[in-house]
């Protein structure tokens, strides 16, 4: 059973059809890249896979539990509002920007979320951020506040309070797009890590190179659409649709 499942997913804002039917499985331990060009609907998916966006049809499907099942902008799903949480508790994501708290430590990030949504108690909430503060190579920050850190420590803090709430899936929004060019490669060493350690992962990226490196698939999306997905050898060396050989001559 995929962990992620997408059945002709649409999702308008007004006249504007940003998602134009998306079908997309990501099965248990898989790492797929989504790449195209901005405008493509990437962001947009991957924002409808957790609610940050609705979407206007078509269903999605986390673990066998049917999240959406929608038609006109009208849910289907039989779940009740705690199913639903619960589902969503499921993916954890990181987004362009850190949204990290200013006012707490590193470690107070990490911690906060287990402790006041999970009911984690306290010292196990602490034990598990400084463990994964540890993972990401942070275990010197712990006390530091975030105005004190770097974009790329930032943005690896941003990963352990995702991985602090023990998801079975982690989407990435762009996780290196608002980082400095010599910031990037902390952040993709430890999403690379996580991929090694079979974390199921959908990610948004324009790092060609990594996608290449670390995807089991690559999903080129352009104008709403899934145009092509394949492995990642398959899609750099031979692809299949005119846009995705447009796009890979433009940004290799």
């Amino acid at each position: 059973m995929p962990l992620i499942e997408t059945q002709n997913i649409t999702k308008r804002f007004g006249e504007l059809e940003v998602l134009k039917g998306i079908s997309l499985t990501v099965q248990k331990g898989e790492t797929i890249c989504v790449i195209g060009p901005s405008g493509a609907g990437k962001s947009t998916f991957l924002r409808a896979l957790n609610h940050l966006e609705s979407i206007t049809s078509g269903k999605i499907i986390i673990d066998g539990e049917v999240l959406d099942d929608r038609e006109n902008g009208i849910n289907k799903s039989i779940l009740t509002k705690q199913q639903e949480s619960d589902i969503l508790l499921e993916m954890g994501m990181v987004f362009q920007r850190f949204n990290i708290f200013p006012h707490k430590t590193v470690l107070e990030n990490v911690a906060l979320a287990p402790e006041k949504v999970r009911k984690v108690s306290k010292a196990d909430a602490e034990k598990r951020a400084r463990d994964l503060l540890e993972t990401v190579g942070l275990t010197d920050k712990t006390d530091v506040y975030p105005a004190k850190l770097s974009g790329g420590q930032l943005q690896r803090v941003a990963i352990a309070r995702a991985l602090a709430m023990d998801p079975k899936i982690m989407l990435f929004d762009e996780p290196t797009s608002a980082l400095d060019p010599e910031l990037v490669g902390e952040v993709l060493n430890v999403i690379r890590k996580l991929a090694q350690d079979g974390m199921t992962m959908l990610i948004v990226t324009h790092e060609i190179g990594f996608a290449r490196d670390v995807a089991d698939s690559i999903v080129f999306m352009a104008d709403g659409l899934i145009l092509e997905q394949a492995p990642p050898a398959e899609i750099f060396a031979n692809p299949k649709n005119e846009k995705t050989k447009s796009f890979l001559q433009a940004v290799l």
